[in-house]
């Protein structure tokens, strides 16, 4: 079944190269951020790990937690795991699910269900798996992507959308195009009179449904 935007992050239980977890209960009272590999071993794959590590700090701001996956076992993983540090100079220094039955990556809707989980699987048998889902503290999906073999990652991007989410979430704002952390518009379902008192220091009307303020504090 598809999961979309708002459904609950299905629950599991999986072996990591840092231990056992539940993902619920991993996640805890925070955010997260859980993303896809189709194979151990790949170039694409190998620099988003790494990028992903010097990330982790960013992430930890914001009450974020990362979690890779890929359908390799941890034994497997953590053989790779010293090949992304000597490549990008990046310690991994989060959990990576290993997913050789290919329960999680069917149950995130990442590949074909009637796929097989023979052994043999190449990383374009599993091109499907290269996906990105943000989780919030109520469990549910808050954002999904997924990405073609050939192209790397931009997770910039995926930080640049969590503080829109976690700035929207606290306040009555919605991000225009291209926004970082300066201006943006409030929705226009908010009447003049309501948006007076959450924005006593005004806005821009551009037009009557697109108003701009400042940067909440």
């Amino acid at each position: 079944m598809a999961l979309r935007l708002g459904d609950e992050a299905p629950d599991f239980t999986a072996e990591t190269t840092e231990g056992p977890i539940r993902f619920h209960e991993w996640i805890g009272n925070g955010w997260a951020i859980l993303f896809s590999h189709p194979k151990d071993f790949t170039p694409v794959c190998t620099t988003e790990l790494g990028y992903m590590a010097g990330l982790k700090d960013e992430f930890a701001k914001r009450n974020t937690k990362i979690l890779g996956l890929s359908i390799d076992p941890v034994t497997d993983h953590k053989r790779w795991l010293k090949d992304i540090e000597e490549a990008t100079g990046q310690k991994v220094n989060y959990p990576l699910i290993g997913d050789p039955e290919l329960k999680i990556a069917k149950l995130y809707d990442m590949i074909h269900p009637n796929a097989s989980a023979q052994t043999n699987r190449t990383a374009q048998d599993n091109a499907t798996i290269r996906s990105v889902f943000i989780i919030g503290p109520d469990k549910k999906i808050k954002l999904s992507l997924t990405y073609p073999m050939s192209t790397g990652r931009n997770f910039d991007e995926v930080l640049r959308v969590l503080d829109s989410m976690q700035l929207t979430a606290k306040h009555k704002v919605a991000t225009p195009v291209n926004w970082k952390k300066a201006r943006r518009n409030h929705p226009a379902s908010i009447p003049d009179a309501d948006a007076k008192s959450l924005f006593p220091q005004g806005w821009r009307a551009v037009k009557p449904y697109l108003r701009m303020v400042r940067q909440p504090k």
